[in-house]
């Protein structure tokens, strides 16, 4: 590149776009830095995720365990966050006078419990670091002619040195990206929750199991930890609802969001239950089986459960039979419901889909295709479960792109 003042532009004025824009002017304070948003508001999904707290990242510090909660991405985040992670994340918004705190499931939040915490340190430091920042300016044409590129949006016309993609899932940008060449994975809904009819769960909404898991039976790889899952007015939710909607996003898509679960209410396997039913058949013979529920199962959810075996009733655990305790533990370990449905989760906004991983360098989160062109966060195809771990993508993705085009100039 040549010796003139080095313009970068950034689109989108979302977490990803700003970490990167405060990054580089903050090393590289030669270079002009322009975030370009497209609507009339900054860090929304900031200001909007966990319910107005802001689940700023997630306290997995060992990046090797930390690649495991996103189902698309894991491998080339593997570089990224042997360079940027959760403890660098932490100390990052710490030097610029912002604490985060942990709570029980690892989930991190600003001290303060407000999102805004988050957005106006990012503000600031933007002031601070003079960037640029143009409102309801929509990207609508670039080329790339002698060295430079040259955007045309609804207000003006830019030229820039470099430019950074942090558009988010963003069709507009996504199909611009294409015209220019790029490999776009068609999005596809992630992080849902399931919409199902059973009488089993009928009326039962606000009910949760503390550790179930959720089978595929027509897509039998899926096989995920223990998780809570929760029932609710339309079906199911929770962890465990939530974390197989992300990694078998492509494959419900595919299905029209129409297929079958089973559901292990217990989370242990069917062998294991069965001997536990037995042995509760010896040592506490006189206690009634739906009386007396078992894993932490709530007690209403029990009553149907052990309702729903045929003979079983009033009986205590002495008088049901063999039979009757293996219906039970066939209940309890695979009882199977059809899914007629999604919804999104909360302010969750995921989408699996976006630019090829295998068109991006992730050393430096350049293109492969476009010359000085640049991405950071969900733009990209990678997605993670609920928890932080999004936010913390899009962190590392845009300090890797703002170390990379601070060395330009």
């Amino acid at each position: 590149m040549n010796n003139h003042q080095k313009h970068v532009v950034i689109i989108g004025g979302g977490a990803a776009g700003f970490f990167a824009a405060v990054n580089i002017a903050g090393i590289q304070p030669d270079m002009q830095v322009t975030i370009l948003e497209q609507t009339n508001k900054l860090l929304h999904k900031v200001i909007i995720s966990g319910g107005g707290r802001c689940n700023v990242t997630h306290a997995c510090f060992d990046y090797r365990e930390l690649v495991k909660n996103y189902p698309r991405g894991n491998k080339e985040l593997l570089s990224v966050f042997a360079r940027f992670h959760p403890a660098h994340t932490v100390a990052w918004f710490q030097q610029r006078g912002v604490a985060l705190k942990t709570e029980e499931d690892g989930r991190m939040f600003p001290a303060t419990d407000k999102s805004y915490t988050i957005a106006d340190c990012l503000m600031q430091e933007a002031k601070r670091t003079g960037v640029r920042i143009i409102m309801k300016c929509a990207v609508e044409e670039m080329y790339h002619q002698n060295g430079q590129w040259t955007l045309i949006t609804n207000q003006t016309t830019l030229t820039a040195d470099v430019v950074l993609f942090a558009t988010g899932s963003s069709h507009r940008a996504w199909n611009l990206l294409q015209h220019l060449g790029h490999t776009i994975v068609p999005p596809v809904a992630s992080l849902f929750t399931f919409h199902v009819a059973d009488p089993l769960i009928s009326g039962l909404q606000g009910l949760s199991v503390p550790n179930a898991t959720v089978l595929l039976p027509e897509h039998p790889k899926f096989k995920l930890l223990p998780a809570p899952l929760l029932i609710t007015h339309w079906g199911l939710s929770g962890p465990a609802v939530l974390k197989l909607s992300a990694f078998a996003a492509r494959e419900l898509a595919a299905c029209h969001y129409r297929f079958p679960i089973l559901v292990n209410w217990c989370g242990h396997p069917q062998a294991k239950v069965m001997d536990e039913l037995l042995r509760a058949k010896q040592t506490t013979p006189r206690k009634v089986v739906a009386a007396n529920p078992m894993y932490q199962i709530p007690r209403r959810l029990w009553e149907r459960i052990t309702g729903s075996v045929t003979g079983l009733g009033e009986k205590n655990f002495a008088d049901a039979s063999r039979q009757q305790l293996q219906q039970l533990c066939a209940r309890l370990t695979a009882y199977l419901m059809p899914v007629s449905g999604k919804s999104a989760f909360k302010d969750e906004f995921v989408t699996a889909g976006g630019v090829h991983l295998q068109e991006v360098d992730f050393k430096t989160m350049q293109s492969k295709v476009l010359p000085n062109v640049y991405f950071a966060g969900e733009v990209l195809d990678i997605d993670a479960v609920t928890g932080g771990f999004n936010f913390q993508a899009a962190w590392s993705t845009a300090w890797v792109a703002a170390q990379s085009i601070s060395q330009l100039i």
